[in-house]
């Protein structure tokens, strides 16, 4: 296929283009910057310079494509006007390149989160959550799998918490982040709390599989640990760092905070079985042992 993807420079993106390109096929990525190009280039990839606010770049490769995968998400938690903004970016991009898939019977991957549900660990079978401070972004995948009415063949790949690499990346890479910061490993609630994970690698095979095979209005569940508790993540940090560890009040930790400070494990099984996913990679308290001092 002729893949075009957004936020393909990324931890995750990075690997996804690997992993397409990898199984024989073609990857396009939107670029926002020069670095960002050169990076997609020295992948592998074809690099077309934009933006999510760039809607007729949008529209334009993905008309041009075989499949879209959707990664680009702005990051910014730190205040709750800039995450919705972030959303209503990313929702008026998801929007357009729906638009040009329309009556295509293309695939379409966008990506989500596994939903909160209290007293258990969530499954593919849940809604999408929509409640919180990135609601939006749920409501905004609902939208995408919709479009399985429009002719077009979409799915969601939920991520967990932290998607994760050589010690980095979600919302483990946002404690270290803020520990490197502040001298101080925090961690919101009492620290039993669990955060599902998933290494990069083994997500981005996730996506491929959902590009290549995923039944229109599908959910599927990137998670290989289906939680670790956050004390221990951060005990792991601090002693990586040499910080000390402790425990923060939630708002410590901007609009996110409610989310860093809940329980919300979650499973894959159903993923495993239909699509034959099997991760491989290591654990995320393993693969924090390669965090850097």
């Amino acid at each position: 296929m002729r893949v075009f993807i957004t936020g393909g420079t990324g931890l995750v993106g990075s690997a996804v283009v690997a992993e397409l390109l990898g199984n024989g096929h073609t990857v396009l990525a939107l670029a926002r910057s020069d670095a960002s190009a050169a990076a997609a280039s020295s992948a592998g990839a074809e690099p077309v310079r934009g933006s999510l606010a760039d809607l007729d770049v949008l529209r334009k490769y993905a008309t041009g494509a075989d499949g879209v995968i959707h990664l680009a998400f702005s990051n910014d938690f730190s205040s709750p006007e800039a995450l919705a903004r972030a959303i209503a970016e990313e929702t008026a991009a998801q929007e357009a390149l729906g638009d040009a898939l329309a009556d295509s019977d293309r695939p379409f991957v966008t990506v989500s989160g596994t939903p909160l549900v209290p007293g258990r660990p969530s499954t593919e079978a849940d809604p999408t959550s929509t409640d919180g401070p990135v609601g939006g972004r749920g409501q905004a995948v609902i939208g995408v799998l919709d479009l399985a009415s429009r002719g077009v063949r979409s799915s969601a790949v939920r991520l967990p918490r932290t998607v994760h690499s050589n010690g980095n990346g979600g919302f483990a890479g946002l404690l270290t982040h803020i520990a490197r910061q502040t001298g101080v490993v925090g961690y919101p609630g009492d620290g039993n709390q669990r955060w599902p994970a998933v290494h990069a690698l083994d997500a981005a095979v996730l996506f491929r599989l959902a590009l290549e095979q995923a039944p229109a209005g599908t959910a599927w569940h990137a998670v290989a640990d289906d939680g670790d508790r956050v004390r221990d993540v951060a005990e792991v940090i601090g002693r990586r760092l040499s910080l000390p560890v402790q425990q923060m009040p939630a708002e410590a930790f901007g609009p996110i905070g409610p989310i860093f400070a809940s329980d919300q494990p979650a499973t894959s099984s159903h993923t495993r079985q239909a699509l034959g996913w099997e991760p491989e990679g290591p654990s995320l308290l393993i693969d924090l042992e390669n965090l850097q001092p």
